[in-house]
């Protein structure tokens, strides 16, 4: 498979970009070297416009400010500790880091002290083509490679992998995510033998740092192939606590709608509604997010082994089924020999994914018993189950006369 043909005019577009030149000016100092690095350099070379533009200077976090503040610019110490501080000028935003070098670390966390060496704080960064740096006259700055691996497609560790992931256990992710949206062909192999080998440590990791990287994984171009390797390396059962239906996933990428990372997700690790409260555990998901996986596998768990389900028995599935669960559901296990759907639930389902008809809705309320006259309290929740259960019987009709039955059922 090629790699990348690179921009040539990216970079100048990259300074040309809101913002970019005031920045620089107001920390254009004597003696003083300020440079855009990473990967705001790495997508300008692709011809992409990224969302974060970073820097990284000679100039202490105190000196930054005050230039700043002193061209009119705010400055906001986000991360002052590790000598970051973000600039915004009109509506762009910059983070801007005194350089750095390692004094030690353990994996999890690295103790720092701030230097001067462009080339120091390169060989400090995870991948070749995120330790690229550009001078404000539009000079190119590449000591590891990075341009070439770009080119090629490969996503190469800065000197050795295995020292780089004893840095911070999560480059095993990133590994993973960048080659899924940078690579070409397989992966880099000293890398992929690397993570491999350190597949442990992801055991240190927090389950939040886990899940922003492995959610932003999932979305990437190649995200199919990359979570096959994980799942081959018995990466990906350290990460979801189970095993992954690689087929199941590959549906939801191939359905031609734009899949959230939770849907991906919910295709890759939910089997049933059980493993919903698994993947909340290992990932420390929103309620949100739980609520979704929940959703999609009750779906799963009410299709299962359903030798036929026509329009009538479909529509009761969309009246107890959350539709965005059962929609995803029905994708995934599309070419399974069951569940086995007529055509016309199949085209009710294609209705009610895309919203042109929406999901039944039970038309009866406690209102509308004790406006026929029965007292409120637990006799209203009886009787309007009882009435639920047979409007689900007869296939969850919405027309007048069916409700007026359905009422006089209730309330007689």
């Amino acid at each position: 498979m090629s790699g990348h043909v690179l921009d040539g005019a990216g970079l100048g577009h990259l300074l040309d970009r809101p913002g970019v030149r005031r920045v620089l000016g107001a920390l254009s100092a004597e003696g003083e070297a300020t440079r855009l690095v990473g990967g705001c350099i790495r997508d300008a070379l692709l011809g992409r416009a990224g969302d974060d533009i970073d820097l990284a200077t000679t100039l202490l976090p105190p000196a930054v400010i005050a230039r700043a503040e002193a061209a009119g610019l705010r400055a906001i110490p986000t991360g002052i500790e590790h000598g970051t501080i973000t600039l915004l000028a009109g509506e762009a935003s910059f983070e801007v880091t005194t350089l750095r070098e390692d004094v030690e670390t353990d994996g999890r966390r690295a103790v720092v002290r701030f230097g001067r060496d462009f080339a120091l704080d390169a060989q400090r960064r995870d991948f070749t083509i995120n330790a690229l740096s550009l001078t404000p006259d539009g000079t190119l700055h590449d000591t590891t490679g990075g341009v070439d691996d770009l080119r090629a497609g490969r996503v190469r560790f800065i000197g050795e992998a295995r020292t780089r992931i004893r840095e911070d256990a999560l480059r095993i992710l990133r590994f993973f995510r960048f080659h899924a949206r940078y690579g070409a062909g397989p992966p880099d192999p000293e890398g992929l033998s690397a993570c491999t080998s350190a597949r442990d440590a992801l055991d240190g990791l927090s389950r939040e740092r886990i899940r922003a990287e492995f959610l932003k994984l999932l979305l990437a171009p190649g995200t199919a192939a990359a979570v096959a390797i994980l799942s081959e390396t018995g990466l990906l059962l350290r990460l979801i606590g189970g095993f992954g239906d690689l087929g199941r996933f590959a549906r939801a990428l191939a359905d031609g709608s734009e899949t959230s990372a939770i849907d991906r997700l919910a295709a890759l690790a939910v089997w049933s509604a059980a493993d919903a409260a698994r993947l909340e555990a290992r990932l420390r998901l929103s309620k949100t997010d739980l609520d979704v996986l929940a959703a999609y596998g009750r779906a799963l768990d009410a299709l299962h082994g359903r030798a036929m389900i026509d329009g009538t028995e479909i529509r009761r599935l969309a009246a107890d089924h959350d539709r965005r669960g059962l929609s995803l559901a029905r994708t995934t296990t599309r070419s399974e020999p069951m569940p086995d759907l007529s055509p016309g639930a199949e085209r009710y389902l294609d209705d009610l994914a895309s919203g042109r008809v929406g999901a039944p809705k039970f038309p009866l309320g406690g209102a509308d018993l004790v406006a026929r006259g029965v007292r409120p309290g637990p006799e209203i929740g009886r009787r309007l189950a009882l009435a639920r259960a047979l409007w689900l019987d007869l296939g969850c009709p919405d027309d007048a006369s069916a409700r007026e039955a359905l009422l006089a059922h209730a309330a007689g």
